[in-house]
């Protein structure tokens, strides 16, 4: 029995970690989201419809349980708002089932404006970002010149922080559009009137997690993005802005690493990726097509169509190994129904070896190389008992946890709740 389990997708997002935590949920007593913003995107499906949330975590929909963004989520309070507004239609009143800590960090209006600017001048990378003002609030969280939610409380140390951050990014902006300089007072006043809206909901996220802990109640940390996507584990520098690894538990939401029992690792039958980067399997031919409109491939967050390809083992096993996977749970099996061939990476033709290309994650100049398996006809779709699959997919499924190293423990075998094999419950 696992008191503390972390969630982790271990690709480039995506992976279904939505539902997993729906498959969790009668379980735990409490969730955290420890890093990212409003880039992550879970959708749910509740009562036959379909929802997405971009900052709170998945578990919101739960009433049993108690939700916590943590220090090291980076917050923008209008898309926060939004999504309390959507979350009371389903759920009603959250002031006494979120709690968001004093020491996160704000997204201004001014980091989602030079987001975007840098977007769309750069001559050289594209990084493909959602250009929300992610990466910038990161960075100033950083360059130790961030408004944290605490600060909103100070009006006049709120006001003193608040102009030393227009006097750099003004100057920023102005080189490329005048016109949309922020005006000090202005955002003054709507920092002020936020503060109030959120006063309920702030409170000590590291002292209440404590004492979960200590009455030996079960917490879930929420991982957003994927574990290709950490700024530092990733691959760089086409990711995210923040430690969607493991590693970000400990620092985003102020409890001993050593405190997690279980890590439940997310990953598709196959791979997808949404915007820029390398993706040593990715299928540009009509494979690649039937898995997009088959999987239904839309960025959550972005709405830009997801990049497919075939299951990338020796990503997978890197991302198992780096996070202490103790258990997979392989999403969308479903989607390879119907395929006479099906193919998985399990190693890469280069100059360097795999080890160097795993140091680095370049992915620059490499050939994967496949292993080839026969697909099956007879659906896997809906199928909620292992001994029900057939042999070609019990076959697969074995493959991957011969490559990966890790047991798989659940399988979803479509969209819906009840659309899941589980294997060894992680709980």
């Amino acid at each position: 029995m696992s008191n503390s389990i972390s969630l982790l997708g271990l690709q480039w997002g995506d992976e279904g970690k939505g539902k997993v935590v729906d498959l969790l949920s009668k379980d735990i007593d409490a969730a955290v989201r420890y890093q990212g913003g409003h880039n992550a995107g879970h959708t749910l499906i509740i009562d036959g419809k379909e929802v997405v949330f971009h900052l709170l975590p998945s578990s919101i929909c739960h009433k049993n349980i108690k939700c916590f963004l943590g220090r090291g989520v980076v917050i923008s309070l209008e898309a926060l708002f939004s999504e309390i507004d959507d979350a009371f239609e389903f759920i009603g009143d959250l002031k006494d089932r979120l709690v968001v800590s004093n020491a996160a960090c704000l997204i201004q209006p001014y980091h989602k404006k030079i987001d975007q600017l840098r977007e769309r001048s750069r001559s050289g990378t594209k990084i493909g970002t959602t250009g929300r003002g992610i990466g910038p609030a990161y960075e100033d969280r950083v360059g130790r010149r961030s408004i944290r939610v605490a600060d909103l409380y100070d009006p006049n140390a709120l006001k003193v922080k608040l102009e030393e951050a227009l006097d750099i990014y003004n100057f920023l902006i102005k080189r490329h559009d005048e016109d949309q300089q922020e005006d000090l007072n202005e955002l003054l006043d709507e920092n002020l009137k936020q503060a109030e809206r959120l006063k309920p909901f702030v409170g000590n996220v590291i002292a209440e997690l404590k004492a979960f802990q200590e009455s030996n109640k079960t917490i879930l940390f929420e991982g957003a993005q994927g574990a290709l996507l950490d700024y530092s584990l990733g691959t760089y520098p086409f990711v995210t802005s923040s430690n969607s690894s493991l590693g970000g538990i400990a620092s985003g939401a102020g409890v001993s690493a050593t405190s997690i029992d279980y890590s439940l690792g997310i990953c598709k039958a196959y791979t997808t990726r949404v915007g820029e980067g390398p993706f040593p399997t990715e299928l540009n031919d009509e494979i690649g097509s039937y898995l997009a409109e088959k999987g239904g491939e839309v960025g959550a967050t972005t709405g830009r169509p997801r990049r497919c390809g075939w299951l990338d083992a020796v990503l997978l096993s890197h991302t198992v190994y780096l996070n202490g996977i103790n258990g997979i749970c392989l999403t969308k099996i479903d989607v390879l129904d119907g395929l006479e061939k099906i193919k998985i990476c399990s190693d890469y033709s280069s100059s360097l070896s795999r080890e160097d290309i795993l140091e680095s994650l370049a992915l620059n100049d490499i050939e994967p190389q496949y292993i080839e398996l026969e697909g099956w006809q007879e659906p896997t779709a809906g199928v909620q008992r292992f001994e029900d699959l057939n042999d070609k997919a019990i076959d697969f499924i074995a493959k991957v946890e011969e490559l990966c190293g890790a047991p798989i423990v659940m399988i979803s075998t479509g969209p819906r709740r009840e659309d899941a094999i589980i294997r060894k419950y992680p709980l």
